[in-house]
């Protein structure tokens, strides 16, 4: 098969006020076939980083939001979705404020809208 898979990914802070932002990386779209490997980052600026933790939400075209799963920036442990075990791995950088989504074995479902969304207070 050699279709091809449309994602895009956006940073959500519905809490984020005074000068707190939340960086897409990379912010424009990009194209995958299947089988291959999404690595997506999100950097959040303005608060301190380790003090909430970051989910991570797509949004496939016509469909609900669907949760993946979210990670302490903390301590790095990190929880998944059920569909997604064995394929998706979410990691951090504390150093610069960053954590990292990896997706494996990409398959046509995986066409969405990416969100990154910090925890609210």
């Amino acid at each position: 098969m050699t279709g091809k898979l449309y994602l895009l990914l956006l940073s959500l802070c519905l809490p984020c006020l005074n000068g707190q932002t939340m960086e897409s990386i990379p912010s424009s779209p990009l194209q995958k076939k299947p089988g291959e490997t999404l690595n997506l980052s999100c950097r959040g600026t303005g608060y301190t980083f380790t003090s909430y933790g970051m989910n991570w939400i797509r949004q496939p075209t016509g469909k609900p939001l669907e949760w993946m799963g979210w990670i302490n920036t903390n301590t790095g442990a990190a929880g998944y979705a059920k569909t997604l075990e064995g394929r998706i791995e979410l990691t951090k950088d504390s150093s610069v404020s960053m954590t990292h989504l990896k997706l494996s074995g990409l398959k046509a479902e995986d066409s969405a809208v990416y969100y990154c969304a910090r925890w609210a207070q």
